[in-house]
């Protein structure tokens, strides 16, 4: 087993690989994973607070994931539990302290908190230590909570947290807090940016815009993946293209309100005018400083090229919106098969399943079943049919991406889908 000296020095090496992760939602992932690894935690999540509430963000499982297919994530569900008595997680966030259970199933009576077995029952999973650690800020504002399953010794046995990794946890959420406290700062520019799309556009949410990159980002993990893209280019590149997906519709803020909130179908001319969002997005990231203005470029002007040619705007110049390469009639040529950057191929397809999904003014949303029916359609003409390959490979994470940002607020559950493995939250 390690040292205490050791862990601490793990939690400082981890403080610098958090403080490079811009996307919110890729941190809190990781925020979970490193604090597992380093106090050699079983299982654990994440949760964020919303209001009076906590609403899970991430869940980890390693003995459940074992029983996975390679490439396979564990589905949880989508929830929220109050602030206060009944859980170990809302019990420290409403007193801002770490809370340690040695055995859950031996929680003393009149304790402010409990434990509900049926859903270790359901899951098939023997919970027993916890350690649910309270992300506050230095103004002592708390963020969310972060929870530790099962420590393991070196034999693999699960025992009990001491107090020593009560310390060192509570060192690392202080860190990890000021990564939070920035990430969520990044999130609320490019939301904002998304505001202004919305204003003019009613259907470009905050609740589309997080489905759209949560989406793709599986997408591109399990694309990067089977490509052997190595490891950590696939992280670098997942970071940016979250929050590049989020912006992929940024250039409405260039079209009229008498097209964007047209209830019926566009004429040619306000086709025409409409198509042009994709180069006046991509005229935003001209004065490029970043990889992230290079991929949200490519994502803003890429993300209508179709798989046959038949998208747009095609071979156009992004400051002017001429063509570059022309047709017969004079018309832009679509970009065509892989002459379409995998970012844009990618942020296609999932846009088009959350508009499948979605109600409009214009249209009901599509069934599940259909919506499906209707991506495997396009394989081919739309979509490359590698990438709709992967979404199917990663069907399950999407819904569950689907359900936690679900427009209603509703508290919806993820399903099981073939073999793979639905967690639960052991305290809720």
């Amino acid at each position: 087993m390690a040292t205490k000296l050791e862990k601490l020095k793990n939690v400082i090496g981890v403080d610098s690989i958090l403080n490079k992760i811009q996307d919110l939602d890729i941190l809190l992932e990781s925020i979970l994973s490193e604090a597992r690894n380093v106090l050699s935690a079983d299982a654990g999540s994440i949760y964020i607070k919303e209001g009076d509430e906590l609403a899970i963000a991430y869940s980890q499982n390693d003995t459940k994931a074992k029983e996975l297919q390679p490439g396979e994530k564990l589905i949880y569900n989508v929830f929220r539990i109050p602030i206060g008595s009944g859980t170990q997680s809302g019990y420290a966030a409403r007193i801002g302290a770490t809370v340690n259970v040695r055995n859950v199933y031996e929680i003393e009576e009149g304790a402010p908190y409990g434990f509900d077995p049926s859903y270790d029952e359901l899951t098939n999973y023997r919970t027993v230590s916890t350690l649910s650690i309270p992300l506050k800020t230095n103004m002592n504002e708390t963020l969310g909570v972060l929870q530790l399953i099962n420590k393991k010794d070196s034999r693999g046995r699960t025992i009990a947290f001491s107090k020593d990794d009560e310390l060192i946890a509570e060192h690392f959420a202080t860190n990890a807090t000021m990564a939070l406290q920035r990430a969520q700062m990044t999130r609320a520019i490019l939301l904002r940016m998304t505001k202004m799309a919305e204003l003019r556009d009613p259907k470009e949410t905050g609740r589309h815009v997080n489905r759209v990159a949560g989406y793709a980002l599986e997408i591109y993990e399990r694309w990067a993946s089977v490509n052997g893209i190595p490891r950590q280019q696939a992280e670098r590149t997942r970071d940016i293209l979250r929050m590049a997906a989020m912006l992929h519709d940024v250039g409405k803020v260039a079209i009229s309100d008498t097209i964007l909130k047209k209830p019926g179908r566009f004429n040619e001319e306000e086709r025409e005018v409409m198509t042009s969002h994709t180069w006046h997005g991509a005229r935003l990231f001209t004065d490029k400083q970043s990889e992230f203005d290079e991929i949200a470029q490519v994502v803003a002007l890429t993300h209508h090229e179709e798989w046959d040619g038949n998208g747009y705007p095609g071979h156009v110049d992004i400051m002017t919106g001429k063509p570059t390469r022309t047709d017969s009639q004079g018309n832009a040529i679509g970009k065509k098969g892989e002459e379409i950057p995998v970012m844009g191929r990618i942020v296609s397809l999932a846009d088009v399943y959350d508009a499948l999904r979605s109600s409009r003014v214009y249209k009901k949303s599509w069934s599940e079943d259909d919506a499906l029916r209707e991506i495997r359609r396009l394989s081919g003409t739309k979509f490359d049919p590698a990438i709709v390959d992967v979404f199917f490979d990663v069907l399950p994470s999407i819904q569950t991406i689907s359900a936690r940002y679900a427009e209603d607020d509703e508290e919806t559950l993820t399903t099981s889908v073939g073999d793979t493995t639905v967690t639960k939250p052991r305290d809720e």
